[in-house]
Formats: structure tokens, C-alpha cells, sequence
């Protein structure tokens, strides 16, 4: 199955936020994700239908979804460690991820 990565605008935010070698480190290894390159992880619990990847301290958070016969990775949040998985659970909570995960200004990888 033909694979595509999608990076919704707070990926690319953090991203640009970044020094330069942090985020061409963070772009190669989000570019890698369809070949199912990377510390790549399902995450537990309430986050469960959720991945992650690791890069160094940062995560970025991402979803599977099949649409049209392709596999569509949607990275949608990424920060530091020390923050990703409190503020994720904080949006699950206020129920703010669904509005999260549909990003319209998504950008290809």
C-alpha cells in the first residue's frame, strides 16, 4: 500500500522554531516514517490510538489512516518530551484533538 506523510501547521510551527541541524534531524526522520524508519512507538492507555516518534527529546504525534488505497501518516502535534504527552492529554480531555487532527493547512512531507 502507497504510503504519504501529511505535517498539519503545529508540526510546522515547532519545526521553523527549531535550530537548523535539530530540524533537519526532525524533517529526515518524519520523510522516513512511510518505510517505518525511526524510534517509532504506539502509545498506551487514553493515547492509545495514537504514535509517536521519537527524535533525541523531541515526539512528534501522529495518526494511521487509510484513504483512497493509500496510507496516510498525519503528523499533527510535536514538542519536547518534557511537554508532548500533558499537553496531549489535556487536549483529549477538553476534546480539542479531533479539532487538532483535522488541520486544514496540512503540508506534505
Amino acid at each position: 500500500m502507497k504510503a504519504r506523510v501529511i505535517v498539519g501547521e503545529r508540526v510546522k510551527n515547532f519545526l521553523e522554531s527549531l535550530a537548523p541541524e535539530p530540524r533537519r534531524k526532525l524533517w529526515r526522520a518524519i520523510k522516513g516514517l512511510p518505510e517505518g524508519k525511526g524510534d517509532i512507538k504506539q502509545l498506551e492507555g487514553r493515547l492509545a490510538p495514537y504514535w509517536r516518534l521519537r527524535v533525541d527529546r523531541m515526539r512528534v504525534i501522529y495518526d494511521q489512516r487509510a484513504a483512497g488505497g493509500e496510507r496516510r501518516l498525519v503528523c499533527y502535534f510535536a514538542d519536547h518530551r518534557a511537554t508532548v504527552y500533558s499537553v496531549l492529554e489535556q487536549l483529549l480531555a477538553s476534546g480539542l484533538i479531533a479539532e487538532l487532527r483535522e488541520t486544514p493547512g496540512e503540508r506534505r512531507a
